[in-house]
C-alpha cells in the first residue's frame, strides 16, 4: 500500500517516550527507507509524556512510527501504551522495524 502515491510528501511522525533506547535506530531506519524509496517526507519526532497522550496519539509503545497518521505495524487489538515496543521480524530485537518493513510499508 502506498501512502501518498503520485509523488506527494509523506508525513511521518516518530512517537517515543523519554530515554527510549530504540528512538535513534528507528529514526535512522526511517531515513534509509526513505532514501531507498526516494519518497519526499516530513519527519517529526514527538516525545509522549503520559498514557493519556499515548492513547490520544495512537502510540502503541515506543517507538511508534506513523505514516500520514496511520501505524502500519499495529495489530487490530494492539492497545495504546506508554511502554517499550517490539517489532516482529527484527533479528536484532532492536525495538524498531527493519528497513525492509519500512520500505514495504511505504509502498516500495
Amino acid at each position: 500500500m502506498r501512502w501518498k502515491p503520485y509523488g506527494s510528501v509523506v508525513d511521518i511522525e516518530l512517537l517515543y517516550m523519554a530515554d527510549c533506547p530504540n528512538r535513534t535506530i528507528a529514526r535512522a531506519r526511517v531515513q534509509i527507507a526513505l532514501d531507498r524509496t526516494q519518497l519526499a517526507a516530513v519527519v517529526r519526532e514527538r516525545q509522549v509524556h503520559s498514557g493519556e497522550e499515548a492513547v490520544r496519539l495512537g502510540m502503541r509503545g515506543s517507538p511508534t512510527i506513523l505514516f500520514d497518521g496511520n501505524d502500519p505495524f499495529a495489530g487490530g487489538a494492539d492497545p495504546a501504551a506508554l511502554s517499550c515496543r517490539l517489532y516482529r521480524g527484527d533479528p536484532g530485537f532492536s525495538g524498531a522495524p527493519t528497513v525492509e518493513q519500512l520500505v514495504e510499508a511505504l509502498g516500495g
